[in-house]
């Protein structure tokens, strides 16, 4: 069953998957950027990002960067795309209904990021990815395995 969850075998078109691909691609570069923004201004960010959930203004900023730029990498390659994801949602959920209260228009980059995850958490990565070669890897060898049998 957990298998199925990380690599589904359905949005495996040759279109679904090309359109996949480009969003993975497009929010993750934009993703990104943000991540690679707040690294490169760490020192002065470090004292004035909002503190979340009691975290602190270092610690949070540190989970920020880990979300918006390791996990946006993992997102573009396609690589355990859907656990990558579940911190990146989370974070978009913190930055939308506890930094920005919710509220629209400050809230709403945020929002696009969270709803846009949630819609790449439920289709999974599709074919052009490493999880799809992973996932082909795994079901050649079990192919072998009970041809052995």
């Amino acid at each position: 069953m957990f298998y199925n969850f990380l690599f589904p075998q359905y949005f495996r078109g040759k279109g679904v998957s090309f359109l996949i691909l480009f969003v993975r691609l497009f929010f993750g570069a934009l993703f990104f950027m943000h991540g690679l923004d707040k690294m490169t201004s760490f020192n002065v960010l470090s004292q004035t990002y909002p503190s979340v959930l009691g975290l602190g203004s270092y610690t949070t900023l540190m989970i920020t960067i880990f979300c918006e730029f390791a996990c946006s990498l993992f997102l573009m390659a396609g690589l355990v795309t859907r656990i990558v994801l579940i911190p990146m949602m989370a974070s978009m959920a913190v930055a939308f209904f506890d930094v920005h209260d919710g509220m629209m228009p400050d809230g709403e980059l945020s929002l696009i990021y969270m709803v846009v995850f949630l819609i790449l958490f439920m289709t999974g990565p599709g074919r052009y990815s490493v999880d799809a070669i992973i996932d082909r890897k795994v079901q050649k060898d079990r192919e072998e395995l009970s041809r052995h049998k």
